[in-house]
């Protein structure tokens, strides 16, 4: 009697199982039609994938050394594990707070200059209606864009040089005495952040001028018709237009704050500006391979600690600006 209902419960689980199998098969059935109906799209997305398993994730592997005494001999897995050591010596390190204090600094700085400029820019040229003059200056905000990062420095090395830079020339012809700019730790982030401007400022405006066009135009007709000013047309039509894209670029720069331009800080940094120059990105390149001993392990260590605190950094942005402006990465 027994065996008789346990052969009947087993039959009627094989039967409802029948289903899902087939709904399944289904489903698989229907993804591979899929991907063969659009087999071009998928091999063109190949190559991108396989690029960000290469070189993004699979270096990942090579994050554990920073939890390890690593041994270029003994390799990754042979080296000795030491825990989070090498994060106590850079927390304790004298190093920490005014590498921490240059990277935050500058970064906030650069933030607060190069985040509305660009949304300034993109909605001026979007109200200007002679179209050579608009087109004239994208060409001159874009170009410097293309103009690469060795050649900015090399530029601003000539012209602040203090003997034969345009610009000590200039203030000599006022009576002012020369100035070794690029020697002025007070000068640094003035210099790398305005210069950056210069350099980005155009191109940042793309996307803003972007979502600008894809506001409707019938809600600037029918501003005009109930009287309103381009002041006001700017305040309640283009920034709540804009104001998605713009949070979204606010929340990936505010994760990205520890993170420098390291060629960059790296190629204007000198003896004279190391105690406003000296970031994290620069301090991880002398340690980990620049000094006489690369400390790799250490170098590593202090690689990770920065990507961790982007991460959280990206993560609350994200939320405060669900929270309070309804838009978020995720």
């Amino acid at each position: 009697m027994t065996d008789t209902l346990t052969d009947r419960r087993e039959i009627a689980e094989s039967g409802q199982d029948r289903p899902r199998r087939l709904d399944r098969r289904t489903r698989w059935e229907s993804t591979a039609r899929r991907i063969g109906h659009g087999w071009q799209l998928y091999l063109m997305l190949l190559l991108p994938v396989a690029y960000v398993i290469i070189f993004q994730y699979w270096p990942m592997y090579g994050v554990q050394i920073a939890f390890r005494n690593y041994n270029v001999v003994q390799g990754i897995t042979g080296s000795p594990w030491v825990g989070f050591d090498n994060f106590t010596r850079f927390i304790e390190s004298y190093q920490f707070w005014p590498v921490i204090r240059n990277t935050i600094v500058l970064q906030a700085y650069e933030l607060v200059a190069t985040f509305p400029l660009p949304i300034v820019l993109a909605l001026a040229l979007n109200y200007v209606r002679v179209r050579w003059f608009q087109r004239t200056v994208q060409m001159v905000t874009y170009a410097p864009h293309f103009i690469s990062t060795v050649v900015i420095v090399g530029m601003l090395f000539v012209l602040l040089d203090p003997r034969i830079g345009m610009v000590n020339n200039l203030l000599g012809l006022f009576g002012i005495s020369s100035t070794d700019f690029m020697g002025d730790p007070g000068l640094f982030r003035h210099i790398y952040v305005w210069s950056g401007v210069w350099q980005s400022l155009g191109f940042s405006a793309i996307i803003y001028l972007a979502a600008l066009a894809g506001i409707d135009p019938e809600l600037h007709e029918a501003a005009i018709v109930d009287g309103a000013t381009k002041l006001k047309r700017i305040w309640h039509i283009d920034l709540p237009g804009i104001a998605p894209i713009a949070v979204i670029l606010l929340i990936l720069n505010i994760g990205s704050i520890l993170s420098i331009g390291f060629e960059k800080v790296l190629l204007m940094q000198n003896n004279l500006n190391l105690s406003s120059s000296e970031v994290i990105d620069t301090y991880v390149y002398k340690v980990g391979l620049a000094s006489d001993v690369p400390l790799f392990s250490y170098a590593a260590a202090i690689g990770l600690f920065r990507s961790v605190v982007g991460l959280v950094l990206l993560i609350a942005a994200n939320q405060l600006a669900r929270r309070f402006a309804k838009s978020s990465l995720w």
